[in-house]
């Protein structure tokens, strides 16, 4: 049997029988019916069909998201952004970098000059050619100082970008080796003379055009016919997000078959979805952490006894257990782990230690209750993880008060804004990118409010140090800084935990950069002929 199993999975990869004639044959060799869906889905997963409609149920989508890239916060428009915006580069599965609308990318010898080239034949969704100016716009835009922009952070080195011909001339203040790795965030979609127009219009030049935009509701598109990797990305005729932040009812929307594939499976239920039929969970380790968050500058978190207390009083393994189910690993309040290649193993790991706690929040001299805020939509579990610190805490005198808050609306009224709250992030390519986008003084997404100048001066020279030992080194020292005096308390680094109906859809392949391969597998992904 196995010899004609094989015939027949070669068959398929070779397209040279259909899905139908497959599971009639496997099922005449007495293969079950389950199994045989299973062999089905690897043996026709290299063979993209196109067609259909491909559908996605999310959670991380409010009635305030806008198109407007530089803008994007939540799942919902950083999924959305990778089906109709294309960039420069993008970031690979292994950390490496895969030229896009940007043909290739050069440094001088200083690292302080890079020069874009752009790729000819690549239209927008509007009928015009990309060209270098629209490039050049779009980096102009985003490094604004006046920008919303999410990149604003990680563009602060900029002095200057001029288009040329064919290509953009990027002028740096420092020496930065890792310039080509910021170009693939995720808000720097190419859009025509850079989104300054109309940042909301949907126009770019990705494998989709928008056709629905509903913002908390749903969202969709349909394959761009002169997108210029047709044969890669976009195998579905439509896509379409639904917004579902409900856990349970995403999960019962993919159960039921109103749609193909979720995010954010709940650990807690892990075992049970792998028990549906047809559906699979696609679950990967990457750099994503689930941070509670303080203002430093804000009281009572501007104390930093106050702040070590609160780390202190945090059982991270209990959390790590009952919250993750082991679908992560233990934080250290420092946003970096393992997944980094300049990651230094040597930093001593934070306990649990509710009597050190309790003698530094008395040294504080606060009394009274903390207020913390959390949300469904902040991460899986974050409810039941607010509840297990406030126990954790009470054993060091410290009482917790909780605030449940809507999901829509967190991310625009909660996140960023008020002092204590439970937030997610998904990592960056680079640690000098991570750095740069949350926690240097000047970033527009510093939501710990940490501004400490010397934290500033160590990331400056980390960039521009070509070194690998050195510029290690200062990532160390400025990993124990933020560890011992920032605002960040990082109780685990999750797993990104989607699930897809396997039995109907074909592609998925787990990426560690970010959930939904990355935001890519509506684009990647294809439905079963």
């Amino acid at each position: 049997m196995k010899t004609e199993l094989d015939h027949l999975a070669e068959l398929a990869g070779q397209g040279r029988i259909s899905r139908r004639d497959f599971l009639g044959r496997t099922a005449a060799l007495g293969v079950s019916a389950a199994l045989a869906t299973t062999l089905a889905g690897k043996a026709f997963a290299q063979t993209p069909v196109k067609g259909g409609i491909l559908k996605a149920g999310l959670q991380g989508g409010e009635s305030t998201n806008s198109l407007d890239p530089a803008l994007n916060l939540s799942q919902v428009t950083y999924s959305f952004g990778k089906q109709w915006g294309e960039y420069l580069v993008r970031l690979m599965p292994d950390n490496s970098l895969t030229n896009m609308i940007a043909e290739e990318i050069g440094a001088s010898k200083d690292a302080k000059t890079w020069t874009i080239k752009v790729r000819d034949g690549i239209e927008f969704h509007n009928g015009k050619t990309v060209a270098a100016e629209d490039i050049a716009a779009t980096i102009e835009r985003h490094a604004d100082e006046k920008s919303k922009s999410g990149a604003l952070g990680i563009l602060k080195n900029i002095k200057g970008v001029k288009a040329s011909g064919k290509e953009v001339i990027v002028t740096l203040g420092d020496a930065d080796a890792d310039f080509p790795y910021l170009m693939a965030d995720y808000h720097l979609v190419i859009q025509p003379n850079g989104g300054k127009d109309n940042p909301n219009a949907g126009i770019s030049a990705g494998p989709y055009k928008v056709t629905v935009n509903q913002p908390g509701v749903r969202h969709g598109g349909e394959r761009f016919a002169n997108y210029w990797q047709g044969d890669k990305l976009g195998h579905a005729d439509q896509i379409e997000i639904v917004v579902i932040n409900d856990a349970t009812a995403r999960l019962a929307a993919l159960q039921g078959g109103q749609v193909h594939m979720i995010n954010r499976v709940e650990p807690k239920v892990v075992d049970l979805v792998k028990r549906i039929p047809g559906v699979t969970i696609e679950n990967v380790s990457g750099k994503g952490y689930y941070p509670f968050n303080m203002f430093c500058d804000t009281a009572p978190f501007d104390n930093n006894d106050l702040r070590m207390a609160l780390k202190l009083a945090m059982d991270r393994d209990e959390l790590l257990e009952k919250i993750l189910r082991g679908y992560g690993s233990v934080g250290n309040d420092f946003p970096i782990n393992e997944a980094y290649p300049l990651f230094s193993t040597d930093i001593e790991q934070r306990k649990f230690d509710p009597e050190k706690a309790a003698a530094l929040y008395k040294k504080s001299g606060h009394s009274g209750s903390i207020l913390l805020r959390t949300s469904d939509v902040a991460f899986p579990g974050a409810v039941d993880a607010a509840q297990l610190y406030q126990q954790s805490a009470a054993k060091a005198g410290i009482k917790i008060e909780i605030k449940r808050e809507p999901g829509d609306g967190y991310w625009s009224e909660v996140w960023n804004k008020q002092p204590f709250s439970l937030s997610y992030w998904g990592g960056r390519a680079t640690q000098d990118q991570m750095y740069s986008t949350g926690y240097v003084s000047t970033a527009d997404w510093n939501d710990t409010r940490f501004k400490r100048p010397e934290f500033d001066k160590m990331l400056f020279a980390a960039r521009g140090e070509l070194d690998q030992a050195k510029r290690k080194a200062i990532y160390h020292d400025m990993a124990v800084l933020m560890r011992d005096e920032g605002g960040l308390i990082v109780p685990f680094f999750n797993q990104f935990i989607d699930a897809a109906a396997s039995n109907k859809i074909s592609g998925f392949a787990k990426s560690p950069i970010g959930e939904m391969m990355d935001g890519y597998a509506l684009g990647e992904c294809w439905l079963n002929a």
